[in-house]
């Protein structure tokens, strides 16, 4: 949930935790993953007239969030967002840092190292 709170804070919305799915402005209107909402006299809102503007319900940002962390053996670890053509290129995360959780800068996958005593 974290995340969630992270990208309302980034929209710049009011402090109302979004829960996953789409937020409606006050006239009704869907706001996009962008916090894309048209006053009422723009004239940009004139494509949507008769119709509600169609928004996609599953932001990447909360189904990331979804995601549990995952524990890991080793100290580094490589992500490649799965591979192939649904991947991303391959980088390295130190797990050693301060940090509890690594976070991959691509696709947002979280990491912990799982200490055996």
């Amino acid at each position: 949930m974290a995340a969630a709170v992270t990208f309302r804070r980034l929209l710049g919305l009011p402090g109302v935790a979004r829960g996953f799915g789409v937020c409606a402005s006050p006239s009704g209107e869907k706001i996009t993953h962008t916090g894309q909402v048209y006053d009422d006299k723009d004239y940009r809102k004139i494509r949507f007239l008769g119709r509600q503007k169609e928004v996609n319900e599953n932001f990447a940002i909360d189904l990331i969030a979804e995601q549990p962390v995952s524990q890991v053996d080793t100290r580094v670890i490589s992500c490649d967002g799965g591979g192939g053509a649904l991947g991303h290129p391959k980088v390295y995360i130190n797990l050693d840092k301060e940090t509890k959780t690594g976070t991959c800068g691509y696709c947002g996958l979280r990491f912990t190292q799982h200490h055996r005593h």
